[in-house]
């Protein structure tokens, strides 16, 4: 048995994952039995649980499935498969969530995302011009340049120029915006005092109405037609008309490989796709394939958590998927507008030393070329101006505004006070007893009449931080409600927030289009506090936000001196620092349950969760979660939700495979994942109850968005808490386990934390020497011209 991972994010620094067990790597014509045709009921059974499947030398995942051909990758380190990350899973759902007779929250939150990109998009296009780069470059870097200013030119640029250098693509939002263009190699500083650009008019707040209409039916019948002709199964019409919008029935025969669109859908099986539309004109050499094969390695990343990948990087993934010519294949989704290329100046710590130049006084300076899709681009651009505007920017009375407020606390709420008196931008990190000291700011601040505010990641998180005597329950809510405009204050003229204090206590899971948006929200003068524990695991989706700004060193950071109490705190905060001790536990708040096989941890842990715990406790089965590194394999979630389901609420399973009473985990947007429960099922689809608030999920979109949710992966778990966990590890999980993972895992329990350890030596090596994987993000680099702040 193997552990499914939940998420891509353990793809390797940069590098899309290849399969390598579905014959040839990529070549139309050695793609066995059609591809598409030969996997399509699969495809069309598992709908928004598809992912592509990806490979990487010499990489560890968070788990592999050993079982055969069970459903598709979700990550993959190494050789074998695995099945579809969360993150690609809920970028289908929000994908297919078009068809919603309401606009849900998700809904809500999206379209309140694509006004807000569109808006960046136009901030971006009233720069006076643009920035003059290049200078002093040679060699492949400087072919690139002047290929990419080709581009912009309206040209369509010459051959490859690059040096030779994962899971279904999620549906691009079409966005108004510019042609590739290429970032300079340095970002200039930002003026002292800069002059917020004038805002367009706000977009008013969602308000429920019908949602936005989804394909037409002719539009999904021309669909379907198209892939029946080429072997495809007809019930990804809707999923294909979704992705590729009006006249998808067209495109897809001019261009078969914008099959690659479709979530779950791989390479292999739009080469078989390819081939029996277009015969012999089918090849590895088609312009068309090299182009949708490098937008599907760009979406692959992302989904692993990477905003760009290295052009050498991308170009080599290019090459394992039959890609004859990958520098050729590069320059066409550039010109095409497909992808952005940027040049980032080498000066992290170890870079190569500058060269001098042959026939130039000055040297060289080395830099990295980088290969974006454009709408990470332009949030992680988006972001570091933002930033940069608050960090330089803080209003000039900010002693005197803020005095009361440093004055009524004390210890490292007061210090975290001073240093927001004088900065627009201020880290603070810690475990979870240090959320005491943002709320303790939150509350002094709105006792000062500041308009203050914290937002969370999840809807526990913000009950737990309501919970805490300074806040008293107010100025509190999530980031998904204060994007969608459900939670928080309204607008001004300018559509930024009329706040003075925004509080993230949950910033490592802000990815960096959530992070892009919030901060260009903020009004001149405003105040953001990004606060959390940064052992944790990272975002669902790409980006790695606060651990850049960390990095970068661009603002005060604030480090609590608050430990988490208990023996379960004292063990996670061992794990943090990579070691894993033994704890005294005198009421049995730590447990070790060894186990010798996958069969024998699923019965334990159904033991635990419906006897042990309860009675040893007093924790109702409602108030324990169950946490295993994947979906799939003997020990994975579906598993151990199919035994507890049987022990805990039996039933026929006649929605779906859900009954009432069944806990679910119910996924409206990417990254987000609502604990919940069945109320009943009708017409209208399947009633849940998601933190209080009733959910209608339609039937169609059951399969996509609803799982069973006794037993949650670690990124499903990630910021909220139970009374009690149970950790689940089987023998052949090691691969899955890391030091972030096992932190993340062990401290979702407050009271009592049993782990069924099967993993034997792999749990301490994880910890000692496993952190986090790499991503490969711009954020850094495009703070660096900001002084650094000790």
């Amino acid at each position: 048995m193997s552990t499914e991972p939940e998420t891509t994010e353990e793809t390797g620094p940069g590098t899309p994952e290849m399969p390598e067990a579905q014959g040839a790597p990529g070549a139309p014509d050695e793609a066995a039995g059609g591809g598409l045709a030969a996997d399509g009921g699969r495809l069309a059974a598992d709908g928004g649980d598809g992912a592509a499947e990806v490979s990487g030398a010499g990489e560890t995942s968070e788990g592999t499935d050993g079982g055969a051909g069970e459903e598709t990758a979700e990550s993959t380190e190494g050789a074998g498969s695995a099945e579809a990350a969360e993150a690609a899973e809920a970028a289908e759902a929000a994908a297919d969530g078009a068809g919603k007779p309401e606009l849900s929250e998700a809904a809500a939150e999206l379209a309140a995302q694509r006004v807000e990109r569109e808006r960046i998009e136009r901030r971006k296009a009233e720069r006076d011009g643009p920035v003059e780069s290049g200078a002093k470059l040679s060699g492949k870097a400087a072919d690139l340049l002047a290929a990419v200013r080709a581009v912009e030119a309206g040209a369509k640029p010459a051959s490859a120029v690059l040096a030779a250098p994962s899971r279904p693509a999620p549906e691009r939002t079409p966005e108004p915006g510019p042609a590739a263009t290429a970032a300079a190699p340095v970002r200039p500083a930002p003026e002292p005092e800069p002059v917020r650009q004038e805002r367009p008019a706000p977009a008013p707040a969602p308000a429920p109405a019908p949602a936005p209409a989804g394909p037409s039916p002719r539009t999904v019948d021309a669909v379907r037609r198209v892939l029946a002709e080429g072997g495809a199964p007809e019930a990804l019409g809707q999923q294909a008309a979704v992705a590729l919008g009006e006249g998808a029935g067209e495109l897809l025969r001019a261009d078969p490989w914008q099959l690659l669109r479709v979530p779950g859908v791989r390479p292999e099986q739009a080469d078989g796709f390819a081939r029996a539309l277009l015969g012999a004109e089918c090849g590895p050499q088609d312009e068309r394939r090299g182009r949708a094969v490098t937008v599907w390695l760009l979406e692959q990343a992302a989904l692993a958590g990477h905003t760009a990948l290295e052009a050498p990087v991308l170009t080599a993934a290019l090459a394992q998927r039959g890609v004859p010519d990958p520098d050729e294949a590069v320059q066409s989704a550039l010109a095409e507008g497909e992808a952005l290329v940027f040049e980032d100046a080498l000066e992290e710590p170890g870079a190569p030393a500058a060269q001098p130049a042959d026939d130039e006084e000055e040297a060289e300076r080395p830099v990295r070329v980088l290969i974006a899709l454009e709408r990470y681009a332009m949030a992680e651009e988006s972001l570091a101006d933002g930033l940069a505007r608050l960090i330089n920017s803080p209003s000039q009375d900010g002693e005197e505004t803020w005095a009361p407020v440093v004055a009524a606390l004390s210890g490292g709420a007061a210090e975290l006070a001073r240093a927001v008196a004088g900065h627009g931008l201020v880290l603070h990190t810690g475990g979870d007893a240090s959320r005491a000291e943002p709320a303790a700011l939150l509350g002094a601040a709105r006792d000062a009449g500041l308009r203050a505010l914290a937002v969370c990641h999840t809807a526990d998180g913000r009950d737990r931080l309501a919970a805490l005597p300074p806040t008293r329950g107010a100025g509190v809510g999530t980031v998904a409600g204060l994007l969608a405009g459900a939670e928080g204050p309204g607008r001004d003229g300018d559509g930024a927030l009329e706040l003075d204090l925004l509080i993230v206590p949950d910033a490592p899971q802000l990815d960096v289009e959530s992070a892009a948006m919030l901060v260009e929200s903020l009004p001149d003068g405003a105040r953001l506090v990004l606060g959390g524990d940064p052992a944790l695991l990272w975002s669902a989706g790409p980006g790695r936000v606060f651990a850049d700004l960390l990095a970068a060193r661009a603002c005060p950071q604030i480090a609590s001196r608050l430990p988490d109490p208990g023996p379960i705190g004292e063990l996670v905060s061992g794990i943090g620092i990579g070691e894993l001790n033994e704890v005294e536990a005198p009421g049995k708040e730590v447990v070790i349950v060894p186990v010798r096989d996958a069969g024998e941890a699923v019965h334990r842990t159904v033991q635990l969760v419906a006897d042990s715990v309860p009675r040893a406790f007093g924790v109702p089965v409602e108030g324990t979660v169950v946490i295993t590194p994947g979906h799939g394999g003997a020990a994975g979630t579906r598993a151990l939700n199919a035994a507890l389901k049987e022990r805990l609420n039996p039933g026929p399973g006649r929605f779906g495979g859900f009954d009432p009473g069944d806990r679910i985990a119910y996924s409206p947007a990417p990254g987000r994942t609502l604990p919940g429960t069945v109320v009943k099922a009708d017409a209208e689809g399947l009633h849940l109850s998601c933190a209080g608030a009733p959910v209608v999920v339609p039937r169609e979109r059951v399969e996509a968005l609803v799982r069973h949710g006794w037993a949650l992966t670690a990124h499903q778990a990630v910021g909220k808490r139970w009374p009690a966990a149970v950790v689940v590890l089987p023998g052949d999980a090691a691969q899955a386990l890391s030091r972030p993972w096992v932190y993340t895992a062990f401290g979702r329990g407050e009271r009592h934390l049993s782990v069924v350890q099967g993993a034997e030596g792999a749990l301490p090596r994880a910890v000692a020497e496993i952190p986090a994987k790499p991503r490969t993000t711009r954020l850094a680099t495009l703070l660096r011209p900001q002084s650094p702040t000790d």
